[in-house]
């Protein structure tokens, strides 16, 4: 087989203050995450947002110790997956890292891969479920470096769009929710929270997304592997700016559950198997706050699947089979229905009355609006400067 390669995908985060508005800049420069008609407008855009949301990104750091903890137990799974794959005989694999948005950067792994010679290589993101904006993201850039490097072209690489469904994975997290709902008081009775990250509407109902599927199978087959009586919920967090976002939103959701007595909640952070900011800040901390707010006397939150032994070794074995199968291309994923779909669905822009520039005429006055409100918000800007506020 050669010399065999693993890519771990994740999306990154600053390791200390002073990194938060370039990792800001690099995750709003990406297309997948702000769709902008004209791609000079991308970076100006970036440089806005990163800049204005800095110094609240930095104090929602500072409340977990400064940085992100992302790239240290990402690096220990990749150490885990590693030591299990060579036990399972796999003795001449390599596990990389590939952080899309801070170090190591995609390109920085690439590198290493090319260094080391790997002659085949499974790409495997740490996102269970797959999305547009995420998965699709990283897989955009590879495809590119792909093309744009004919020494790459030698190595047969085999994608990994999604894995909610593992049984590995599900019994893990079934266990990580049962040994927490057995700390209640009256365990069969407390609620259990799914709060996974949100993508706006428009990416599942414009552009196929699956990410809303894959997430509601993963809650369903989760519970079923659970195999307890209790009443759930899943929810959207991490929503920005004022497009409409997968509902119902994480907070809200809360609100619901607090009016219609529910006192116990064991939250679950279904898209995540890594300690982060949004475990550690949004849901430790924030919505945490929430649930006191509205009267919900108890709050568990299930950790993150880390380097659970079960999930390491189910990720090990997903390795394996991908290695025994056909290789899978870029452009060889298919969506749940088994109809293949893009994995980073790129509009053209087209002038005249056109579907797409009715989408675009939309968003761009969404941005009007916006900048509006930052305007009247903040006191300062470029409409106060030339008089209009």
């Amino acid at each position: 087989m050669g010399r065999v390669g693993v890519l771990l995908l994740n999306l990154g985060g600053p390791d200390q203050p002073e990194d938060v508005r370039p990792f800001l800049f690099n995750l709003f420069s990406d297309p997948e995450i702000i769709r902008l008609p004209f791609p000079w407008l991308q970076k100006p855009l970036a440089w806005f947002i990163s800049t204005l949301r800095a110094r609240k990104s930095q104090d929602n750091y500072q409340q977990i110790g400064g940085g992100s903890p992302l790239r240290r137990i990402t690096e220990e799974q990749a150490q885990a997956l590693q030591s299990e794959l060579h036990q399972k005989g796999e003795t001449e694999t390599s596990v990389y890292i590939a952080m899309r948005y801070w170090h190591p950067f995609t390109e920085e792994a690439i590198a290493c891969i090319k260094r080391d010679r790997i002659e085949r290589l499974v790409i495997l993101p740490l996102y269970p479920q797959f999305s547009i904006s995420t998965s699709g993201s990283s897989f955009r850039l590879l495809e590119k470096l792909w093309q744009e490097d004919v020494a790459l072209r030698a190595v047969d690489y085999t994608v990994v769009p999604s894995w909610y469904d593992r049984p590995g994975y599900l019994q893990a997290m079934a266990q990580l929710i049962a040994q927490e709902l057995d700390q209640c008081p009256d365990p069969d009775h407390a609620h259990i929270f799914f709060s996974a990250h949100g993508v706006p509407v428009s990416y599942v109902e414009e552009f196929g997304d699956p990410y809303q599927y894959e997430i509601e199978q993963c809650v369903e087959l989760i519970m079923h592997t659970l195999k307890r009586p209790n009443a759930y919920t899943l929810a959207y967090q991490s929503r920005v700016g004022p497009v409409e976002w997968l509902q119902p939103y994480t907070e809200d959701a809360i609100h619901t559950l607090a009016e219609q007595g529910v006192q116990e909640l064991v939250v679950v952070p279904i898209s995540f198997v890594s300690e982060h900011i949004e475990t550690l800040q949004e849901i430790d901390i924030e919505y945490r706050e929430v649930a006191e707010e509205v009267g919900i006397e108890r709050f568990q939150r299930v950790p993150a699947l880390n380097t659970h032994p079960i999930f390491i070794e189910d990720l090990a074995n997903l390795v394996v089979e991908a290695l025994n199968s056909p290789s899978q291309k870029f452009s060889q994923v298919t969506r749940p229905n088994e109809e293949k779909f893009k994995l980073y669905p790129q509009e053209r822009w087209e002038w005249g009355m056109t579907i797409s520039a009715e989408v675009w005429n939309g968003r761009l006055a969404m941005l009007g609006i916006l900048a509006v409100l930052l305007e009247i918000l903040m006191g300062q800007g470029p409409l106060h400067a030339i008089g209009l506020l």
